[in-house]
């Protein structure tokens, strides 16, 4: 574990972030050097190490790593075949410490990058979000404002779209939204879920 640190240029393990660890929940939220720090008393690299396996033997942990520099994040969502999504689990509400991208990865990428930075214009934005990964996938009658196609519809005003959930406050819902259908029934109205669940699982070809 070592070796594989000084490979990586790293001194420490404070980049790993303990998001959920069921058996010592006060771990939750802290870096694995600071979590360290309140097990033992001790932050030194050996402590993280033995930290990170007692985790491990006891039940393991979700967590967020921090690793990517935003210049590269900037050139990624500019290619052309970048699409965007979030690999976040369906989260509990104010449950542990999770990614923020759990709550606001759309409306951190219509936010952040297309209108406040400007990275893309905003129908770019919004074909990577949408009509890209739906014809990638093959998700037949997905990810275009078509008829005889469902009714995956998001209303919103791009002046007011925002994330709100942070690393360290990330159980915040996204901000800006009037309206969300999914397959023809709404599910969000004014920023607000009414409870409905249209959903579906959708596979590849279908």
């Amino acid at each position: 574990m070592k070796d594989r640190l000084r490979r990586r240029q790293r001194e420490d393990y404070s980049y790993a972030v303990i998001a959920y660890h069921k058996k010592d929940k006060r771990f939750n939220g802290l870096n694995v050097k600071e979590a360290a720090k309140l097990r033992y008393g001790n932050d030194d690299l050996d402590h993280q190490i033995s930290l990170i396996f007692e985790v491990e033997t006891n039940g393991g942990a979700s967590a967020v790593f921090h690793g990517m520099h935003e210049d590269d994040a900037r050139a990624f969502l500019r290619h052309p075949h970048t699409m965007f999504a979030s690999d976040s689990s369906v989260r509990a509400f104010e449950v542990g410490v999770p990614h923020p991208r759990g709550y606001g990865n759309a409306a951190r990428f219509l936010a952040r990058y297309t209108r406040d930075q400007k990275q893309l214009k905003l129908e770019e934005a919004i074909r990577k979000l949408t009509s890209l990964p739906a014809r990638t996938f093959q998700l037949k009658g997905r990810g275009e404002l078509r008829k005889g196609f469902a009714a995956d519809i998001v209303v919103f005003d791009p002046a007011k779209i925002q994330d709100n959930a942070t690393f360290k406050v990330p159980h915040q819902y996204a901000t800006g939204f009037r309206l969300v259908l999914v397959n023809g029934k709404a599910v969000v109205e004014n920023d607000r879920h009414n409870a409905a669940g249209p959903g579906q699982v959708i596979r590849r070809g279908k």
